[in-house]
Parts: C-alpha cells; structure tokens; sequence
C-alpha cells in the first residue's frame, strides 16, 4: 500500500547575503528549520507516527536529531524518529519509506562554503516536509526509479565544516547520462509520452545550468529557486512547483545525486484547495540583508571580538530531561479548576492553590502579545543585540522569550508574534533549544 501525499511545506531563513543568497541565522541549524517546515506541514492534520530526518549538516553526529525535531512537534512518544544522513539520496530514501508506512519527511540543510567560493555563492539553507498518509490526497506517487554509481563529484570530511567537489566537467558527463537513463527509464515504467513538469535537482553546476537541454517537460523544467541546498534541494523545488502546478498534472523529480532518482507524481484536484501557507515565493521576497563579515562570524569561519561577557554554562542533561515538554514542545499547564495558565508549567496553581489538577497547555501553534521588550547590548550573543519580550499568550500565560531575527525598529508594545524553534547557545558541544517569539509579519512566522 502507498501512502498518499496529503501535505506539504517548506522553510527558508529570512537572512540574505548580496545576489538574495538565503543563509540561516546563528540561531538557526538543520534541526530548528526542520521543526519549522515539519510544523507547517503537520498543522491540521492527525500527528504523524513516522518520521524521517534527511539532512548532511546534523547538529549533533552521535545522537539522533529527528528525536528533537519529535519534541518539538509535541508527537506521541509512541511514535518513531530517525535521522538519514547525506545528501539528496537521503530525502529519497525517506520518501520511499514514508510512501509505504505513512509519516512526515522532514529534510533540512545549512550549507557552508569557504568565502568567495562557488559553494558560498550558489547554495542556499531551507527546510520542507511531506506529510503521507490518509486522507485527502494533493499528490499520488506513480512511480520511482533509481540508478546508483560511485564516483567522486562532490564530498566532505565529517570533521569539515565546508566541502570539495572535482573539476564540474567530469561529474556532469557522468551525471547526463544517468539523468538521461532515469527519464526514459521512469517514462518506459509509467507508460507516458511525456510529463508536465519536471524538477532537477543536481549538486553539480554544470548540470543545473543545462537542465533544459537535458530534459524538458511539457510545460516546465525547473531546478531549486535558492541554489544547491543539499538533502532539502530536491524538496523545495517541489514544494514550489506545488505551489503553482494545476490539478491533474504530472510532476518528475529527478534527484541527481551519486546516481540517479526518479519520482514521479500526479497532483489532484485536492491540491489548489490545500497548497501551503506560505509559498515559496512569498519566502523568497521577505528578506532582511546580513553583513558577509557577521554571517561567516556565525559559520565560525572567522572569530569577532566575544562580548565582554561571561560565556553560557553548558546545558545539563538531567533538568532538560525533566522539562522535555516544555524546553522542547513549548508546553506548559493550565489549572482545571480557575483555568489560569502557567509558563513554564507548575504543579500548584499560583491563583487558586491547587495541586496535581492541571492540563497541558501547548503554546508552539498560539499567538501572542507583546506585553513589554527591552533591547540589550551587552548581553552574550553571536549577534548582539539581545531583543527580550514579556510575550502575552493568546487564551492565556505570560512569559518572557528572545525576539528571533530582531528589528528592534518594527517592535512595539502590542505587536503580534508568534513562536519558532531556535538554537540558544552552544556550550561545551551541547546545543541549547528553546523557543523564540517572531513577529507575525513576517512571512513563515506562523507556520515556524
């Protein structure tokens, strides 16, 4: 049985280098874009019991991510998470699990290239998620074909934070034929003469720059609208082409990536009707410019004087355990007797006084007011200054959060947010998640 695709997202950081280059902020890793596209997906829809993280940039390489990407969304325990480490290859092999047993495929990516490069120039950082499973369906899965070979294009060392790749000319004469291959492969297998559209997806350059000579589509071929984005550059050109393709219509994903991938999807006339809520287009637009010496201070490719701060103390295990619910999943309790809401979450009532009689509250997909803000520039942070915000949430509660990717200028007293996932700090090789408050103008706020 195959799972049918019944929702789709995709997250792109605000953050643009010159030629609207889409870089992440330093608060932002493969995990926390993850949790913003997964969350955009997922929203409306039954909790899915599966899910598949594909990423080459991991936050953490002996542990795996996926599981806080499952906190954060506020999943069962019950369910299963795990991570798929590589390249675009990986986000494939996710689909091909999610088609049979249902779940969301979560991929996500920062790429970093040394300064000047090609690398630098052409990639781009961003996150998607599909959601499978049943009900109604905006695209079916027709077919999927595969070629596989070994040969050296593109690589990284594990220890390295940017990667290599072999002079273009000799991976793109490997990877046109087996692009070439796999088309005719997947339109012999399907029994079409043609299809509507076809996405191209290739680390290579060289092949991106001739992905329609390559192949043509009937009505388009199309590659990834924010350059080389690794395990996620397949995804979001389909989560764009989803944005704008027509009921009943024929979308070809080739992934070329050591071999080649081919999935072949049909749309339905559910899709008009339930496309995502913030389309690619829409992110791509709402950018805020980064100095090029700050963004590679955030990529540590260059060390800027550290505020004359103490550093953060390195995250413990034992209490991140405890407040997993509310660290991870934005959870915290209300009193089901005065209904009076607390963040973080208490046993006692702070209005009532009652004990133990309390319900979940989970804030991630709420609104809120900002109730009071204050702008610190002394605070420690890779990006200085530290914007915090007495936030007051819509049904209830009151706390105190960072403002993520700050303009103190637009903020006021009575602006709307809403809540993202972000990376804290990182001391001592721990990452510190928590939540951040986003200001609702921003496109992809409500869906973070």
């Amino acid at each position: 049985m195959t799972a049918a695709l019944i929702g789709y997202a995709a997250y792109l950081p605000r953050f643009r280098l010159p030629k609207d280059r889409i870089v992440a902020s330093f608060d932002e890793d493969s995990t926390t874009m993850a949790v913003a596209a997964a969350a955009a997906a997922t929203r409306g829809h039954r909790p899915p019991e599966n899910l598949y993280f594909a990423t080459s940039s991991p936050a953490y390489a002996d542990k795996t991510n996926a599981t806080a990407i499952h906190s954060a969304l506020g999943l069962p325990v019950g369910g299963f998470a795990a991570d798929l480490c590589g390249t675009g290859r990986s986000w494939v092999a996710a689909c091909r699990a999610a088609a049979s047993t249902g779940g969301v495929v979560v991929s996500a990516d920062v790429r970093v290239g040394r300064p000047g490069s090609l690398d630098e120039k052409r990639g781009g950082d961003g996150a998607t998620a599909l959601l499978f499973g049943d009900g109604p369906a905006i695209a079916e899965m027709v077919g999927m074909t595969s070629l596989t070979a070994e040969f050296l294009d593109r690589w990284r060392q594990p220890s390295s934070i940017t990667g290599e790749q072999w002079e273009e000319r000799f991976g793109a004469e490997r990877y046109a034929a087996l692009i070439g291959s796999a088309f005719d492969r997947m339109l012999g297998d399907s029994g079409l003469s043609g299809v509507d559209h076809v996405v191209l997806a290739c680390p290579n350059p060289a092949i991106v720059k001739r992905a329609g000579k390559l192949v043509k589509g009937l009505k388009s071929t199309v590659t990834s609208p924010i350059g080389f984005a690794g395990a996620s550059d397949a995804a979001i050109a389909l989560c764009s082409m989803l944005d704008t393709a027509d009921a009943g219509e024929t979308i070809l994903v080739l992934s070329a990536v050591d071999g080649c991938d081919a999935v072949l999807w049909r749309t339905t006339a559910e899709l008009p009707r339930n496309r995502q809520q913030h389309r690619v287009g829409e992110q791509l637009a709402d950018g805020l410019p980064v100095q090029h010496l700050t963004y590679l201070s955030w990529r540590g490719l260059v060390e800027m004087e550290p505020p004359r701060r103490p550093e953060p103390d390195r995250p413990a295990a034992p209490p991140s355990a405890r407040a997993e619910q509310w660290k991870f999943g934005f959870t915290g309790t209300q009193c089901a007797e005065c209904q009076f809401v607390h963040l973080p979450p208490v046993r006692v009532c702070r209005r009532c006084g009652t004990a133990d009689h309390m319900h979940r509250a989970q804030i991630a997909t709420l609104h809120g007011t900002v109730a009071t803000y204050t702008v610190d520039h002394l605070a420690y942070s890779p990006s200085p200054p530290v914007v915090q915000a007495v936030i007051d949430v819509d049904g209830g509660g009151r706390c105190t959060l960072e403002i993520a990717d700050a303009e103190p200028d637009r903020l006021r007293v009575g602006t709307r947010v809403g809540f993202t996932f972000r990376r804290l700090f990182t001391a001592g090789g721990v990452h510190d998640y928590f939540w951040k408050a986003r200001l609702l103008g921003d496109a992809g706020a409500e869906a973070s």
